[in-house]
């Protein structure tokens, strides 16, 4: 019986924090109080603090978790790598994914990052640009670019792969007709500016 308990509890765990998450992504996370947080995700304030020592350590565990996601995108492009197949539509059709599963997390990692303190900041600013590095290592690795310009880049297409998703859906495409456009889009991208 134990098992099914903490099961049970995980779950809950779990939907507390998609609900927190829903609200940080309507109202902004500097429009929630700690209160209404709780309120939110049917909990008292006091029984929060317990799960979560700060509204700034949720978020922050939201976004860590993001940037996981994102890191393992990286390992759909690596197994398409050592199968042979071309890896950017593997990676453009893990990144659609990512999206229509977690688009609220893409919105507070965008909007809400700043809200996070500077040591937070810095450690998710340390996952992105493995990420970001190890995007670039898959999708152009003979790359002429060096530095600032190759880690400008990086950020760039992976903006394009976080972002293009949650614009062509508002355009009502279909997700043939998505994939098709982002990677027309990311192709023409990275061949003028790193091929």
């Amino acid at each position: 019986m134990p098992p099914v308990n903490a099961a049970l509890r995980c779950a809950n765990f779990e939907e507390r924090r998609d609900r927190a998450m829903a609200l940080f992504a309507e109202k902004g996370f500097g429009q929630v109080s700690m209160r209404e947080l709780a309120a939110h995700v049917g909990l008292t304030a006091g029984s929060l603090y317990h799960h979560f020592p700060s509204k700034q350590d949720l978020l922050y565990d939201l976004i860590e978790e993001f940037y996981e996601e994102l890191q393992a995108t990286l390992d759909q492009g690596r197994r398409a790598l050592a199968r042979g197949t071309p890896v950017l539509p593997c990676l453009i059709a893990a990144h659609w994914q990512l999206h229509a599963e977690r688009p609220l997390q893409f919105r507070l990692a965008e909007r809400d990052f700043c809200c996070l303190s500077a040591a937070q900041q810095t450690r998710l600013g340390a996952l992105r640009e493995r990420y970001q590095t190890g995007l670039l290592r898959l999708v152009a690795p003979q790359s002429r670019l060096t530095g600032e310009a190759l880690a400008a880049t990086g950020h760039v297409l992976a903006t394009l792969l976080n972002q293009l998703p949650g614009m062509l859906r508002e355009r009502a495409l279909s997700e043939a007709e998505g994939l098709a456009l982002m990677e027309s889009l990311v192709q023409g991208g990275i061949e003028r500016t790193l091929g």
